[in-house]
């Protein structure tokens, strides 16, 4: 990309009214029906979550709850080394992870910092990417396992991750 052009995810659309932006973050409404699951060559079938980063997590949940959002779970976790807390929405079928401080508020807009898709086969499509995946591990939710992209050597510009699909109960 050249120089002074957004990076990473610069804009999303929901299903919900929105002014133009969603705490900084470029937002518009849609009324699209969901996209029909597909399999992508890598093994990618869906969208699992998008994390939002944001610098004011309080400020950050007022906007969401203006949307009639409600937060459907919080927890206190670690991010290189700093303590953040994590916010969980559910979108349809996509999850919206709002991270941030538990303690401190900043100024500035909120940000789309990371995306997470579904692999059915979570092994074939970390074998897929080779070398430019991280080791597969355990995911926090429980039965569900977690690779993360080397998305820079892709040349992809969001953080990116291939999680292995929900475990029904």
């Amino acid at each position: 990309m050249g120089e002074g052009e957004k990076r990473g995810i610069v804009g999303w659309a929901l299903r919900a009214e929105v002014d133009g932006d969603l705490d900084g973050v470029p937002t518009t409404s849609s009324d699209q029906p969901l996209a029909e699951p597909a399999t992508h060559l890598n093994g990618v079938t869906s969208i699992d979550h998008v994390v939002l980063l944001s610098p004011d997590l309080e400020r950050t949940k007022t906007a969401l709850k203006a949307l009639e959002l409600d937060a459907r779970r919080e927890r206190h976790g670690e991010l290189a080394g700093a303590a953040i807390r994590q916010v969980f929405y559910r979108l349809d079928d996509v999850i919206l992870e709002v991270v941030g401080s538990p303690d401190t508020a900043g100024d500035g807009p909120s940000n789309l910092w990371g995306i997470t898709f579904v692999a059915d086969d979570i092994e074939a499509a970390a074998a897929f990417f080779g070398e430019k995946t991280s080791p597969l591990k355990d995911a926090i939710q429980p039965g569900r396992r977690i690779t993360t992209l080397r998305h820079r050597e892709l040349g992809m510009s969001a953080r990116t991750a291939l999680i292995s699909p929900h475990v029904k109960s």
